[in-house]
């Protein structure tokens, strides 16, 4: 199946049916009064989240979804039929704009999560509603409101906890393949890996996380070079961003500081650029300096030092190897860690907040008694 994280889409909510205009006629009764019903609501257009998709590849040909319009009112008091409503389903992580406006209209985060994106109309009034005391015989009545549209722009952002940051051929994709059940595809030419691939790490039988692995990136992605920045948005909800240099290039040309001082840089232009919410320069990063076993054991820690020296680096620095899993296990515990104390504090921080709303309620309305009981001169 291809992978398609953005489209562009074309929504119509359905008009609102319009409202009749009709007499009771019965035999042996000859005013029988007005008796027009209204109009059934059109269609409206939700996206829903759903677990079991993980591509917008849906959406890639079928640009145009129009919902029915609401049936007109009819006599008898008979109200038109409103119509069914369209259900779009989307991965969980898609993010829902207006295409004109750039407006957010949903950010489907949770399976089951839906958002309404264009509303149907409401159905117009039947002549029965104008009925008074002095306007026995009404003949007016209204039309069915019009439908929203609206021009989409849909772009999945991939949840996940940990994201893998490299060149190409870093030996991202031979990492999530050597902690997790995931087979990307591996190869010795750059771009092997065309799209995210997502892989679960679990450390025992009720503790795990997500990683992301997406296409390596070049300098000069941020003008288009490589894949470009595209793929950076999958990021966007990590947790935790892992840094994977190649510390032993075939190619003596390549200088591992230089690539990675690069991705850094990626990543400060992409934020401005795209001004996410949360910038990618700031999340935590980890730095893990991959194929260590290509390097002789009696080089390897005075390597290990001099990168860490002439990259200017003060964070947590990993030395691994990913095809034969060396120093892989206590990284994935270090990450685990990292990852539970992240979910904490999210856990913590709305009720502490409601704690501190709470505390504030209570600390006014004891002001305001305590200035209700004092004395006046």
């Amino acid at each position: 199946m291809k992978f398609i994280d953005e489209v562009r889409i074309d929504v119509t909510a359905g008009d609102g049916g319009n409202g009749a205009v009709s007499f009771r006629r019965e035999k042996f009764i000859p005013k029988g009064g007005p008796d027009g019903g209204d109009g059934g609501r059109g269609g409206s257009i939700w996206v829903v989240a759903d677990r079991n998709i993980n591509t917008l590849v849906e959406y890639r040909f079928t640009r145009h979804f129009r919902a029915r319009n609401g049936e007109g009112g009819r006599g008898a008091d008979c109200y038109g039929r409103g119509a069914d409503d369209i259900l779009l389903r989307v991965p969980v992580g898609t993010v829902v704009r207006e295409e004109e406006t750039g407006d957010l209209l949903a950010d489907l985060s949770e399976d089951g999560q839906r958002a309404l994106v264009a509303k149907g109309g409401n159905g117009g009034l039947g002549n029965l509603h104008f009925k008074t005391s002095t306007n026995r015989a009404p003949r007016q009545s209204t039309p069915g409101e019009e439908g929203e549209e609206r021009r989409l722009h849909m772009e999945l952002k991939v949840l996940a906890d940990v994201g893998l940051l490299g060149m190409p051929n870093a030996g991202k994709s031979t990492f999530i393949r050597s902690i997790s059940a995931a087979r990307p595809k591996v190869a010795d030419y750059p771009f092997t890996t065309l799209h995210p691939n997502l892989g679960v790490v679990r450390v025992d039988t009720e503790r795990s996380f997500v990683v992301a692995d997406i296409p390596g990136l070049i300098e000069g992605a941020a003008e288009g070079a490589g894949l470009g920045h595209q793929f950076l948005r999958h990021l966007a909800r990590t947790r935790l961003l892992l840094h994977i240099v190649d510390l032993a290039p075939f190619s003596p040309e390549v200088d591992p500081v230089r690539e990675a001082h690069a991705i850094v840089e990626e990543l400060r232009k992409y934020d401005v650029i795209d001004q996410p919410v949360d910038p990618l320069a700031e999340k935590p990063r980890w730095l893990l300096l991959n194929k260590t076993d290509l390097i002789d054991e009696s080089e390897r820690a005075e390597r290990i030092a001099a990168f860490i020296r002439d990259f200017g680096w003060t964070g947590p620095v990993f030395a691994i190897s990913a095809i034969s899993g060396e120093g892989c296990k206590p990284l994935v515990f270090a990450i685990m860690d990292h990852v539970d104390a992240n979910r904490a504090a999210e856990h913590q921080e709305p009720a502490k907040l409601n704690r501190l709303i709470a505390a504030d309620a209570a600390a006014q309305e004891s002001g305001e008694m305590d200035s209700e009981q004092e004395p006046k001169p």
